[in-house]
Formats: C-alpha cells, sequence, structure tokens
C-alpha cells in the first residue's frame, strides 16, 4: 500500500511540474507594462507598450506600419521612450514631419534585421567573431554586435554610440523584439 501511495505522489508530483512547465512556457514576456504576446505582430505588441509610444509614433509617420505587419520574420531593436529622449532637444519632433520621411525611414530601418535573431544566435554569432558580429539592417548599413559580459551583448551603430540590450527575445508572430536603451543612428 505504501509503494502504491508513494508511486500516486510521485506521479502527482511529475505531472504539476510538467502542468507548471507547460505555462510557463506558455507565458508572455511584459515590456512597457503590458503583455508581449507571441501570437501578435510586432506593431501589435508595441503598440501596448508604454515604454514604445514614441517608437510607435515615428514607426507611422515613416509609413513602416505595414511592412512590419508583414510576414517577416524580423529582428527589432527597439528603442524605448527614454532612448528617443537622450537624443538633443526636438530632434523627434523634427523626425516626424512629412519632409524629414525619408530620414526616419532611415533611421528606424536601421533599427531591424531580416530574419529571426534570439539571444542564443546572437551569442553564436559573437562565439564566431570572437566577440564582435556585423549585422546587415534593412536599411542596408551594417549594426555590430559585442559582447559585453555573460549573456550581456550591446549594439554599435554606424556612429559609434552604443545600446544596451534591457530585454531579449520578446516573441512576435513575425519576429522578435530585443528592447534597447540608445537610438541607433546610421552612419
Amino acid at each position: 500500500m505504501k509503494t502504491l501511495l508513494r508511486t500516486v505522489i510521485c506521479a502527482s508530483l511529475l505531472l504539476s511540474t510538467a502542468s507548471m512547465a507547460a505555462m510557463m512556457s506558455q507565458s508572455t514576456t511584459m515590456v512597457g507594462g503590458a503583455e508581449m504576446y507571441p501570437s501578435k505582430n510586432i506593431v501589435e505588441n508595441a503598440l501596448n507598450s508604454k515604454d514604445h509610444t514614441t517608437l510607435v509614433a515615428a514607426v507611422k509617420a515613416a509609413g513602416l506600419v505595414d511592412t512590419l505587419q508583414g510576414k517577416g520574420p524580423f529582428t527589432v531593436f527597439a528603442p524605448t521612450n527614454a532612448a528617443f529622449a537622450k537624443l538633443p532637444a526636438g530632434t523627434v519632433d523634427n523626425l516626424v514631419k512629412p519632409e524629414n520621411k525619408a530620414t526616419l525611414t532611415s533611421i528606424l530601418t536601421y533599427h531591424v534585421v531580416a530574419g529571426k535573431y534570439e539571444m542564443k544566435d546572437l551569442e553564436k554569432l559573437l562565439k564566431k567573431g570572437n566577440g564582435t558580429a556585423e549585422l546587415k539592417t534593412v536599411n542596408g548599413q551594417p549594426l555590430w554586435i559585442m559582447n559585453n559580459g555573460p549573456h550581456n551583448i550591446q549594439l554599435k551603430d554606424g556612429k559609434g554610440n552604443v545600446a544596451n540590450i534591457s530585454t531579449y527575445d520578446v516573441q512576435q508572430k513575425n519576429g522578435v523584439i530585443d528592447v534597447i536603451d540608445t537610438v541607433l543612428m546610421p552612419k
């Protein structure tokens, strides 16, 4: 009887562990106070993030909504509102003007890489490149990734600015988002 009871208890614990693991694998990542759902696309999720209202406004002004809702996959390095606030005063207001659409589009597409690069993929590239690797952005210009310690990757743009990734691997229906603390600038 004790053996049967132990078997039942062990089976219950294993089932509970398996149920917990299944629930955890289906959980969502929080960004900007909102859940990011893997079943939604990049734009649908970004619209809900309180930390990315400036990015969303810029994407709309540049006419990139349809592109970022496309099939992809895309890797988007998404600057927060605080990242945009680090730019010189008036920069964002100037960039979203219709006459500056080409410049804004160039900057925003510099934050996008074709393909889905999760942290593990970036780490493989870094290992192969002895700590650095080059990614080609949708803008056509290179962006560099660099090791900054274990599981800590930084981005370096064409002007030498460095961005830190604060949140990795936010899964999207059409790719992945990494949240960054600095707006990347092409050369």
